[in-house]
């Protein structure tokens, strides 16, 4: 019977390229041409990789304990590979002005919003997405054994510290509120590293600790990763909310106004109420508490949206009845029978109604329409 499992173990594979430069910088082209050649290559032998690690997951018959890693790994290259091909397109093979620098810039640092199969709708950047994608499958090939033994040690401790430093960029970005704890985590991961490089250059056996400090060091940075991308997406909403919050004060003042001018207008008028933005409350700055905020916001903000149509609407009504007035009036004149007896008496009646305040519509309604009775009947045949 043959081994199920492939003549050779998947590649190491090689950390995400390091994006250049900062959100809202202008890229130089220089940068962007490395940069997107290195992203190229890093997806070409990524997906190989993965390929690789479900192979060997279906023949070990393990698949059921990895899929959910090995679905997010495939998620997040899938939101790079697509990104990527935004970023080539607006490359355009060099052919960028400033403007399309800074677009590329937006589109590397800028949230993966559209990336679907992310867990609780995970926004992160490319270059964050390529890290998280590096640490799963670091983790993976530990869970499927697939990192070469005791010959690998010093490979394995060379990206052991490799994969601290990011952890450590990754602390300093937490709030200062957990960043003591999560330097303590990082202190203890660091102390074990440094334990299991002094007993392997002693020559003892440390692949039996190699692979639970792996493990441990992947799920920290990773936790970190999504914690700070969650965090970072509840600032923008917090934002956000406060934005439409203003938006929305200011739309409901203005609002009250045109009800008031609407209601002094015309009679019927419509009779909505303008919803109250102060009675939301302050916006909240948890993440729990936005998304519920948000919604309500959105919820006034459609409920101004319709207020704000139907007292238009009844305002327009007045102003095109007069509107039509004038024109039946224009041609009254055009055809030398404005100043008959029945016409100017239905004019001036006409008028005055539409001039009253409120305006009786229905009523002005059916005077205009007299109008034009009496100018059909004066109009030569």
């Amino acid at each position: 019977m043959t081994d199920p499992m492939p003549e050779q173990p998947p590649s190491t594979g090689t950390a995400s390229p390091v994006a250049p430069g900062k959100l809202g910088d202008a890229l130089e082209p220089a940068d962007v041409q490395r940069y997107l050649a290195a992203l190229d290559d890093w997806l070409r032998g990524r997906r190989t990789e993965l390929d690789d690690l479900d192979q060997a997951a279906l023949a070990s018959g393990r698949g059921g304990e990895v899929a959910g890693d090995m679905a997010l790994a495939l998620a997040l290259w899938k939101a790079i590979s697509d990104r990527h091909q935004l970023v080539l397109a607006t490359w355009d093979g060099g052919r960028v002005l400033q403007q399309e620098r800074e677009r590329i810039s937006a589109l590397i640092w800028g949230r993966l919003d559209g990336a679907t199969g992310l867990p609780g709708g995970l926004a992160v950047s490319l270059p964050e997405a390529g890290r998280l994608c590096d640490a799963l499958v670091a983790q993976l090939r530990t869970t499927l054994a697939l990192v070469p033994g005791a010959d690998a040690s010093a490979a394995r401790i060379k990206e052991l510290r490799a994969q601290v430093e990011r952890i450590r960029d990754q602390v300093g970005l937490e709030p200062v509120t957990t960043r003591g704890q999560a330097a303590d985590k990082l202190a203890e991961l660091i102390l074990r590293l440094d334990s299991i490089t002094d007993r392997a250059e002693r020559g003892a056996d440390v692949g039996g600790l190699l692979g639970p400090l792996e493990n441990d060091a992947t799920v920290y940075e990773r936790d970190l990763i999504v914690g700070n991308a969650r965090r970072r997406d509840a600032r923008d909403q917090v934002l956000s909310a406060r934005e439409l919050r203003a938006d929305l004060e200011q739309r409901a003042a203005a609002l009250r106004k045109l009800a008031d001018a609407c209601v002094a207008t015309v009679d019927p008028a419509p009779r909505l109420a303008v919803p109250d933005v102060d009675a939301l409350g302050p916006v909240p700055v948890t993440p729990e508490e936005i998304g519920p905020y948000r919604h309500r916001l959105d919820r006034v903000s459609q409920a101004l949206e319709l207020a704000q149509r139907r007292y238009s609407d009844a305002l327009d009504d007045h102003t095109e009845l007069a509107g039509l007035l004038d024109a039946y009036v224009a041609k009254a004149r055009a055809l030398g029978v404005a100043d008959h007896q029945d016409l100017a008496a239905s004019e001036q009646q006409a008028r005055s109604v539409l001039d009253r305040r409120p305006s009786p519509m229905a009523v002005a309604q059916q005077l205009v329409t007299t109008y034009q009775t009496w100018l059909a009947k004066e109009t030569p045949r």
